[in-house]
């Protein structure tokens, strides 16, 4: 069952033997799968309250039991909610910590630590790395900024030859963003920007959901995804009447201001 489990999660380097976790030469995990899986776990509400408790009583035949965290950086260290120690004598002292400032939310895992000592400092350094050197971004926000700025400046520089109008209502699907925030290293904010290549003559009709453009969002110069551009808006090509029309305005009007 935890084997099938953490197939179901994609911990393709996870194998359990054991429910206790002690030491057997098939019993394996990976830094990284044992973040994805606190990850996983935190969202059991009860099991989040559990971690996040530093200390509780039992009462235990009429007798109460005080019960003690073993996460030592649980309400020592800002931000810190979770999750787990761990020892054997094959893995050493463990410690997977969850910990969130602000809008950045993370999850530590140190393992193979000689002491509980270095266990501790080597997380506190990790943490305190990360959120003095990283900042979650709106990827989104500043995606349909940038659009919102381009189409001002851009919009009339289309032509479509033979429409009706050469008025376009352009969009991009927000559902093709493959994600709305973003970890990005501080020294890099004023590095995401977008750019879109486009053609701006058509021959009418011109179909809606067209594509006119691609939008390349890019951060220090790497290319992160890109976005179609597309008209809402179907433009009609000229009929012979619109044409025979268009002179009798034009005639009239020459002559009405002779």
């Amino acid at each position: 069952m935890m084997n099938q489990k953490a197939q179901d999660l994609g911990l393709t380097s996870t194998h359990f033997v054991t429910p206790h976790g002690l030491d057997q030469d098939e019993h394996y995990t990976t830094a990284f799968e044992l973040a994805k899986l606190a990850n996983y776990a935190l969202k059991n509400k009860t099991f989040a309250k559990i971690v996040n408790t530093s200390h509780y009583s039992v009462n235990i035949n009429g007798h109460i039991k005080p019960l003690n965290n073993t996460n030592e950086l649980l309400g020592s260290l800002d931000g810190v909610y979770g999750v787990k120690t761990g020892f054997t004598n094959g893995a050493n002292r463990c410690l997977v910590t969850s910990c969130k400032r602000g809008n950045l939310d993370i999850i530590c895992v140190v393992l193979g630590c000689d002491t509980k000592k270095d266990r501790t400092l080597d997380s506190i350094n990790l943490i305190n790395y990360t959120f003095n050197n990283f900042s979650m971004v709106n990827i989104k926000d500043i995606i349909n900024k940038n659009f919102d700025d381009w189409k001002k400046e851009h919009l009339n520089s289309f032509n479509i030859n033979k429409g009706v109008s050469s008025n376009l209502d352009l969009y991009f699907n927000e559902s093709d963003i493959p994600y709305n925030s973003m970890l990005v290293n501080k020294s890099s904010l004023d590095k995401i920007f977008t750019s879109i290549n486009y053609t701006s003559n058509f021959e009418a009709p011109l179909c809606e959901n067209t594509v006119i453009g691609v939008m390349e969002v890019n951060l220090n110069d790497k290319n992160l995804f890109n976005l179609n551009i597309l008209n809402s808006n179907t433009i009609e090509r000229k009929s012979t009447l619109f044409y025979i029309e268009h002179f009798m305005k034009n005639y009239f009007s020459y002559f009405s201001t002779s």
